[in-house]
């Protein structure tokens, strides 16, 4: 199966690099790279123009004005043509090493999901902030009370997805919003969702980190609104009929 990996970048110079380089010693024999650059004012597109050049299955797109990590991604899923895609951060704070074991489950047909959990730590974990740790759960837990499941960690960058759960969506949240958005309408699909425990080497806001408070409170709307509202939308029905009838031989 093709492997599509989608990396939204946004001033990523000192690590995009490293990040292709461990991508393409990954163990997959059929894969494509996806780089969305969200408007960088550093070297990251320059950087990855030189991959592109070496190397056929490495793809660039830019985009002429900041958008926020949901709008890369969205263009991304829109590119990607693997028979799964899974995103990966370009800033090194989740190992790419990792990825094979992520997407195991989907390669040995027994899932169409998998989330790589923070919270059911494989290797090491970074101890940082506290109230990030708060706020990480507490937005799982408002999830999972409105999706009905008992996921770990909906926050987390490692998302893979079977082409038929993820290609039909289209993300109309902002910034970070597409964690919750994708959350909520996978949970309201027949796509059988499993979580992997994973590394996570998190970086400070010193050293580039972006997620913040605004962050999360939009978070908090979002989990509200695509839970409850937007699945009763027209593109919120068509999406989920649509996904359905892809998985419709498969046991929930």
């Amino acid at each position: 199966m093709k492997i599509s990996f989608l990396i939204p970048a946004f001033n990523e110079e000192p690590t995009i690099g490293k990040v292709l380089d461990k991508l393409l010693e990954l163990p997959f024999s059929d894969r494509e790279v996806i780089v969305v650059d969200d408007a960088s004012s550093d070297r990251t597109s320059q950087i990855v123009e030189d991959y592109q050049a070496k190397f056929d299955c490495v793809k660039l797109i830019r985009q002429a004005t900041n958008g926020g990590k949901t709008s890369a991604i969205d263009l991304a899923i829109q590119q990607a043509s693997g028979d799964v895609l899974i995103i990966q951060d370009a800033d090194l704070e989740y190992d790419p090493d990792e990825i094979p074991d992520i997407v195991a489950p989907i390669l040995s047909d027994v899932a169409d999901v998998v989330y790589g959990s923070r919270f059911l730590v494989k290797r090491a974990s970074r101890v940082l902030y506290f109230y990030h740790y708060l706020a990480n759960k507490g937005l799982t837990f408002f999830s999972n009370i409105l999706t009905n499941r008992n996921m770990s960690d909906i926050e987390t960058c490692y998302k893979a997805f079977r082409k038929e759960v993820i290609k039909p969506i289209k993300l109309t949240s902002s910034g970070f919003g597409m964690e919750v958005e994708i959350t909520a309408m996978v949970c309201k699909t027949r796509a059988r969702t499993y979580e992997v425990p994973i590394s996570y080497y998190g970086r400070t806001y010193e050293e580039g980190k972006k997620i913040g408070l605004k962050d999360g409170i939009a978070a908090i709307w979002y989990i509200f609104y695509y839970n409850l509202i937007y699945p009763l939308t027209r593109p919120g029905k068509q999406y989920i009929k649509t996904v359905n009838e892809h998985l419709q031989s498969r046991v929930p």
